[in-house]
């Protein structure tokens, strides 16, 4: 009875991922690697980043420098992965260790589901002046208090009724003016 593949990682230099990913699948079919080789993967996950206070959508890798392969490993496909342009091995070294079922199926499942994260380019900082452009302050000028990157929320101290009100926003519910 054969074996079931396994998940296994590969380091490759940063930014050469696709690249390496293309590059093991087409040399996999034109030598006949690809019934040991069945499935290769870059993990990545969309996220929103505000740049210039304008939004857009980029790509973003979860292991910049890694690619997952799954595949039978014997001599043949560890010495054909190794010799793969800008490959720098296995992640476990010369005799690598395959990943585990609990740890496929988390990853397996971030890449489905994917979680949309926003990441903003022009970070705020306390004492900057700006514009409310959602939720109910709309139209509210105010000055920064306090930012918290982490998550993602920027406290605002709005006038209203002549008195000075913090109100916690998120990135994407104010621009600087």
């Amino acid at each position: 009875m054969p074996v079931a593949k396994q998940w296994y990682v590969i380091h490759t230099y940063s930014g050469f991922e696709g690249r390496v990913k293309n590059s093991i699948e087409e040399r996999a079919k034109m030598t006949g690697m690809d019934k040991q080789i069945s499935r290769v993967l870059v993990p990545t996950e969309e996220v929103i980043e505000i740049k210039e206070g304008k939004k857009r959508i980029a790509t973003k890798k979860f292991f910049p420098g890694y690619v997952l392969v799954e595949m039978d490993l014997d001599d043949n496909t560890l010495q054909f992965i190794k010799e793969t342009p800008k490959v720098t091995g296995f992640l476990g070294g010369a005799r690598p260790a395959p990943l585990s079922e609990s740890e496929v199926e988390v990853l397996l499942h971030q890449i489905d589901v994917g979680t949309t994260q926003t990441r903003s380019k022009s970070q705020l900082e306390k004492g900057d002046s700006v514009r409310i452009i959602d939720g109910p302050f709309i139209g509210f000028n105010g000055m920064v208090d306090e930012v918290n990157s982490d998550q993602q929320k920027v406290k605002v101290l709005v006038s209203i009724f002549g008195r000075s009100t913090p109100v916690e926003l998120g990135f994407l519910q104010v621009e600087r003016l």
